[in-house]
């Protein structure tokens, strides 16, 4: 017997039958199983002869084949209708509105001031310059009056890289962003033609627009109170020319603070105060004449006449050119904007304090 067509309808019908993988695979043994039917016809086969082999043999893969596409083609049409009865539970209805989220997120407000603040210096014509928040030794201190050993670093010399530059300096982690004062002013001489070296003491000597610039950015030092944070933000001011004075600083900066705090009910004084890189130097204090601060002075930023040494690092003559530079810090300035008691909230990360600035 050759045709085994009755055993493959056999195993259509049984495998048509199941409904679920787990019947299919059971009805599958019957046939395809190590006991199963044909595999019992395989083993038969050892007691024909080599003519009878042939012929059985061939008709039994047949009908195997023809059972194993049966079972391949039951399993597709299982699958199939899983597949139909989860969409169907799952069902979406995408003619409904999406859902939005309810919080959007925004700008922080340490963020909100800089932008402000850059936004009213650009106002009177200052540039905003960006400067490296790791700065060599030179930049951040010596170039600044401010030579090793001097009493003055005490508070500022105190993240330092573990690598010397191969111009043979220290780097540190910016305690101010006064270096861009004389970053900016050699770049801005040398944009103008300027060909000087300061270590032989030859100067730019040509005529040269004058230097407004402000660079605003992270700085650090050891501080940590509510009043102070090892990493803050710092606006440095700067205005060389050949006539820039104390006079022009109170303009510049009462100008500034009177559309930060959006109010004309304020008082500015200059403190005495020292400071390596400005000669005279001056502590800048306001008071408010009205709300929660009113009648208590404030101190939001030193400031001073540039100290010739200083403008001599710059490439220009201190005999010629004259200015003054403010160090205001963005945090401190934020705080008194927002009425915000503790620094350390705006680092914190709380999404109630944050949100209400949205």
């Amino acid at each position: 017997m050759t045709d085994f067509s009755a055993l493959v309808e056999e195993a259509h019908s049984a495998f048509a039958n199941t409904q679920t993988p787990a019947e299919l695979e059971n009805a599958k043994a019957l046939f395809l199983g190590k006991t199963g039917k044909v595999t019992e016809l395989m083993k038969g086969l050892a007691a024909l002869s080599v003519d009878e082999k042939k012929t059985r043999g061939a008709a039994i893969n047949v009908a195997k084949q023809a059972i194993e596409a049966a079972l391949q083609q039951r399993r597709q049409e299982l699958a199939d209708q899983e597949l139909q009865a989860q969409l169907a539970s799952e069902q979406l209805d995408v003619t409904l509105p999406g859902r939005r989220q309810s919080a959007q997120g925004g700008l922080h407000p340490i963020t909100l001031a800089q932008e402000r603040i850059e936004a009213i210096f650009a106002s009177m014509g200052f540039d905003v310059a960006d400067g490296p928040e790791i700065e060599s030794d030179w930049f951040s201190f010596t170039s600044l009056n401010n030579p090793p050993n001097h009493p003055a670093r005490s508070m500022q010399d105190t993240f330092y890289v573990d690598a010397v530059g191969a111009d043979g300096n220290y780097y540190n982690l910016r305690p101010h962003t006064s270096p861009m004062q004389v970053r900016y002013a050699q770049a801005h001489v040398r944009k103008h033609g300027g060909d000087f070296d300061i270590a032989k003491n030859q100067l730019f000597a040509g005529d040269m627009p004058e230097i407004r610039v402000i660079a605003p950015g992270r700085t650090y030092r050891v501080d940590s109170d509510a009043t102070h944070s090892p990493m803050f933000h710092q606006v440095e001011g700067l205005w060389i020319g050949e006539a820039v004075s104390f006079k022009d600083l109170k303009a510049v900066y009462l100008n500034f603070i009177t559309q930060f705090f959006e109010t004309n009910a304020l008082k500015l004084r200059f403190r005495p105060s020292y400071f390596p890189f400005t000669e005279p130097s001056a502590e800048i204090d306001i008071m408010f004449e009205s709300g929660p601060l009113k009648g208590r002075w404030l101190e939001v930023s030193g400031s001073g006449q540039v100290h010739p040494n200083v403008i001599r690092n710059m490439g220009l003559d201190p005999e010629r050119y004259i200015g003054f530079a403010f160090g205001s810090g963005i945090d401190r300035l934020a705080m008194l904007r927002y009425g915000v008691s503790d620094l350390r909230q705006f680092f914190e990360g709380d999404i109630r304090f944050l949100s209400q600035f949205q």
